[in-house]
């Protein structure tokens, strides 16, 4: 393979000057970024307060705030999304305490926050405890009977969504929790033609925290000296013991290729210096595991390393505001064993003008979910998204005595009380 010289000699690229927790919008100034040019800049530029009001359920506590303080990892991990998202909206100025002039209604849920010794939830209690929720407004206010869920909203960060399951096979299986046929699902999960994204969803990065990715800056003129970065799994034997089945083989296919090559910096260790690496490198791989997304999609654009994308008819988030073809690079699984050859042939100016777009502070901000929250950040992204759908179409509200959604449909095990 003939490597280009600049590949060899000019690493040295656009790299991320910004203070995440003041603010992407701190970016220095004396870095060249490029805004996004036409619809898309505008989209993600809106301010969605005046264009929508929520109501928040009151529920009982142990559908969330009980729960989260059983497991305080619940506010770290990247399923955390549907905690912040919560508290936004208790303080949010989009509000409101009337809920005959709500445009969406919003159930707090706390779906994701059962988690194993090892930090990973466990989606089984999941169904019956979304189920008893939507049970409990649906006997106490008036407005999930009128539209059964189609003017409300759930933040469903698992795996799979409202499938509910962590392996696809059983989440295909499973698909959408019934009662949730209708209402807008805010997700992580995004893959096209899929039964666990329903039409109409609107699919959100995975949580990182700010905070702890500001307190591993380094200094903006440092060289991206790496060209190929990439930490974690390759196989799951634990789950997958005869391999091909864990990330479609897609991760073993990275390893078998390019575990010698020079130009990839790839390994299972995760060091210390990760985020610091991050920013050193031009690309940064980013494959599906045992779902298409993963943190590192918010990683990568955080620290100006062009993503990677390999994850056949993924749905990124908010992809009709952030450019991910513009700014990122994607690699069909099957192309992942001339990865190499793919990424080396990308000319230089297209690599700049990716990193000035990864630059632009408001491409930042849209992937975070800062504390508090700021303009233009993932949580006003999620509210345009919801006031994009305003006006409510005719099928929204039922007819007198009108019933769509089977209550006794699903597994025998999620029709269980909560």
């Amino acid at each position: 393979m003939k490597i280009p010289i600049w590949v060899l000699f000019n690493f040295v690229v656009i790299t991320p000057a910004f203070v995440l927790g003041i603010g992407a919008e701190k970016l220095d100034q004396s870095q060249r970024t490029e805004r996004i040019s036409g619809s898309a800049g505008d989209v993600l530029e809106d301010d969605p307060v005046g264009r929508l009001k929520v109501f928040v359920y009151e529920l009982p506590s142990k559908y969330n705030k009980k729960i989260l303080q059983k497991d305080q990892r619940c506010l770290t991990h990247m399923f955390a999304a549907e905690i912040f998202m919560h508290r936004f909206l208790l303080s949010s100025p989009v509000r409101t305490l009337n809920p005959e002039e709500a445009d969406w209604f919003y159930t707090p849920v706390y779906s994701t926050c059962d988690l194993t010794p090892n930090g990973l939830p466990l989606p089984f209690k999941s169904p019956r405890m979304m189920r008893s929720a939507i049970q409990l407004i649906s006997s106490n206010w008036p407005y999930w009977n009128r539209s059964e869920g189609a003017d409300h909203f759930f933040v469903v960060p698992h795996d799979f969504g409202a499938c509910f399951h962590y392996q696809e096979e059983k989440a295909i299986e499973r698909g959408i929790l019934p009662l949730l046929q209708r209402a807008t699902l805010v997700q992580t999960f995004g893959q096209r033609n899929h039964v666990c994204l329903k039409e109409g969803s609107i699919t959100i990065p995975p949580y990182a925290p700010p905070q702890k990715m500001q307190a591993h800056l380094i200094p903006p003129d440092t060289p991206r000296s790496i060209f190929v970065y990439f930490r974690g799994l390759f196989y799951d034997v634990g789950n997958d013991p005869e391999g091909g089945y864990y990330a479609r083989g897609a991760r073993a296919s990275v390893w078998e290729n390019f575990k010698d090559n020079p130009l990839f910096d790839i390994s299972t260790e995760h060091p210390t210096t990760y985020y610091e690496d991050m920013q050193r490198a031009v690309f940064c791989l980013c494959p599906l595991g045992w779902a298409p997304w993963s943190p590192r999609l918010v990683e990568g654009v955080i620290f100006g390393c062009i993503p990677v994308i390999i994850a056949d008819d993924i749905v990124l988030p908010f992809a009709d505001a952030i450019p991910w073809e513009e700014i990122g690079v994607f690699v069909a699984e099957k192309d992942v064993p001339n990865l190499d050859t793919i990424l080396t042939s990308i000319p230089p100016e297209v690599i700049l003008r990716k990193q000035r777009l990864l630059a632009n502070p408001s491409m930042k901000q849209a992937m975070l979910f800062p504390q508090p929250a700021q303009p233009g950040d993932a949580f006003h992204q999620i509210l345009n998204g919801l006031a994009r759908k305003l006006p409510h179409g005719k099928g929204t509200y039922l007819k007198p005595g009108e019933k769509i959604l089977n209550w006794t449909a699903g597994p025998v095990g999620d029709l269980k009380p909560w």
